[in-house]
């Protein structure tokens, strides 16, 4: 199996987009667009990668990082032109160059694979992609001899009515021979009244020297949907987001209406969840078996135990572990972690804290930079006090202790295990196990056992 190489044209200035954000890095599914391609040639074994790049090069290069090969291309001068770029960078490293672009988001790394393998099979000077579809797309005619050997690749402005009525189009994604590429490639010339080098002319010295082009050719438009407008990107998304849903649903997630349930690509969800709608799970989300999620949640790089139930909520950075209950209305800020069978209700708070199992937190209560331990009843509108106007403190709650309705607790602060606070009250000072503290400021006025009351709810 020979060597494989790729080239990725990534550097037009996508004026149709209106933006100051290069095209390339507008979001799909979650994600740059120009990342999907990066996957599907690193996903064929590609090494090296060669990202072709001109309007907003270094943001391209900031978001990237080190993960591809840069090439410049100062002036867009053709497709011919920018592959030309990569000739010093890779001539001589792959036995077979991929040609994909950056903003053709859909194209299944299973169709790439598949001409990867037409090629290495059959050895061809080029293996082309095609699609057959009545509407052009703004796609280059195939023609073809009579015998079926590609013939000619004509660009849509350049055909005649004739032409134009052929319904195999090319893609503009390749399979070249590495070799024959690099001594035929300088050989074409620019294409009138623009003045562009087209790849597209390498067909032609293929024909004149008698060399095969092979093609794989799809009836998915849907694959080769390029992204040139808005319009085109709302579509992308909607085909990849349609994709990424169907792959969960078959592997045994539920997902009530996948319509208006939107899922990042990199999202983990175990069997017999069900997905509510109007659900959005993003970035590194993994979830467990036996889940219900929404509707009206989001969820972004957050890791979920097995049988939880959140609903109308959202959940950012954090971690919630089996059997936990959440909302409606809740919101999980970075750092949060709900132990084993936590319940936090509607218009709750968490941020960097620790609740741990078996913790009750039900209403209108704010937990920030705080450590729970287990069997803590938080009453309704309860907040820790943790910023000071300059620095973060931490609060501390032990084991069984009682937390009365509007309770402040201004941090640093301690309330031992199975202590109790009063209703409303303002805690300053640190409150001693099994001690019932109350008032403005709350002190300590005695223990539960001299209350009568126990120091076990």
């Amino acid at each position: 199996m020979g060597s494989l190489a790729s080239i990725i044209l990534a550097a037009g200035q996508g004026t149709r987009m209106k933006s100051a954000l290069p095209k390339v890095l507008h979001a799909v599914c979650g994600r740059p667009m120009v990342t999907w391609s990066v996957a599907n040639a690193r996903a064929l074994g590609a090494d090296p990668v060669a990202l072709v790049v001109g309007h907003g090069a270094e943001r391209v290069r900031e978001t990237l990082g080190d993960e591809v090969l840069y090439v410049t291309q100062a002036e867009q001068l053709g497709t011919g032109h920018a592959v030309l770029q990569a000739k010093e960078a890779l001539e001589g490293r792959a036995d077979t160059v991929l040609v994909l672009y950056g903003d053709m988001p859909t194209l299944r790394p299973e169709t790439l694979q598949r001409m990867v393998e037409t090629h290495r099979t059959r050895r061809p000077a080029i293996t082309m992609l095609t699609v057959d579809s009545q509407d052009s797309m703004g796609f280059g005619p195939v023609v073809r001899d009579g015998e079926g050997r590609v013939r000619a690749i004509v660009e849509e402005a350049a055909a005649t009515p004739e032409i134009l009525a052929l319904t195999e189009l090319n893609c503009g994604v390749y399979c070249f021979d590495a070799a024959w590429l690099w001594r035929h490639l300088p050989l074409i010339r620019p294409t009138p009244p623009k003045n562009e080098y087209y790849l597209t002319d390498v067909a032609e010295l293929a024909v004149a020297g008698t060399q095969a082009i092979e093609t794989v050719t799809i009836t998915d438009v849907a694959e080769v949907q390029g992204i040139n407008t808005r319009v085109h990107l709302a579509r992308s998304e909607h085909i990849l987001r349609a994709r990424v849903a169907e792959g969960l649903m078959l592997d045994g997630v539920t997902i009530v209406d996948p319509a208006t349930t939107y899922i990042d690509p990199a999202v983990s969800v175990g069997r017999d969840t069900v997905i509510h709608p109007n659900t959005h799970l993003l970035g590194e989300t993994v979830i467990g078996a036996d889940c219900a999620v929404g509707p009206n949640t989001i969820v972004r790089d957050t890791k979920i135990g097995d049988r939880c139930t959140i609903v109308a909520s959202v959940l950012e950075g954090a971690t919630v572990d089996d059997g936990v209950e959440i909302g409606p209305f809740a919101h999980l800020r970075p750092g949060a972690h709900l132990g084993e069978g936590v319940h936090m209700g509607n218009f709750g708070e968490v941020k960097n804290a620790y609740l741990a199992p078996g913790t009750k937190m039900g209403h209108f209560s704010y937990v920030g930079d705080a450590e729970l331990g287990p069997d803590v009843n938080v009453g309704a509108g309860s907040i820790t006090c943790n910023y000071d106007g300059v620095r973060k403190h931490r609060t501390e709650v032990g084991a069984g202790a009682f937390i009365g309705s509007g309770t402040l607790l201004v941090a640093p602060v301690r309330v031992g295990a199975h202590a109790k606070t009063g209703a409303g009250s303002v805690v300053t000072h640190d409150v001693p196990d099994n001690t019932l503290a109350y008032g403005v400021p709350a002190r300590p006025k005695r223990t539960l056992q001299e209350s009568g009351q126990g120091g076990e709810e």
